[in-house]
């Protein structure tokens, strides 16, 4: 079983190497928090072969780091790639669909829960 990494106040560095280490089973484990600092969670997301998320309470961004695939945002499908940037509003059907074996994103929930207001 791998060893989750442990965020210290000084430590302002994890590479996506080290992210993907902390996953406990990649064929089981798919998501694994990395850091956290007040109410910013970051996680490393590795999906296999299905996405199954489900809305959360608050809101989020995904950074594609490796690969590409389809993202449905509340119905609206777009093409993603390595570099980019999503927003997900709290309470929202979102998932990621038709991805490389490779597809990883970094996950940041921020915020109270219900999201921020606009």
């Amino acid at each position: 079983m791998r060893q989750p990494i442990t965020t210290r106040p000084d430590q302002h560095k994890i590479t996506l190497h080290e992210a993907l280490a902390s996953l406990p089973d990649p064929e089981i484990t798919q998501f694994a928090e990395v850091f956290r600092h007040g109410s910013l969670r970051v996680e490393v997301y590795a999906p296999v072969e299905i996405d199954k998320q489900q809305p959360h309470i608050h809101d989020e961004v995904y950074v594609v780091a490796r690969g590409h695939g389809e993202f449905i945002n509340d119905g609206d499908r777009q093409t993603v790639r390595t570099g980019d940037f999503l927003f997900v509003p709290a309470f929202v059907e979102h998932r990621f669909e038709s991805f490389t074996d490779d597809f990883v994103v970094w996950v940041f929930f921020y915020g109270p829960e219900g999201g921020e207001p606009e």
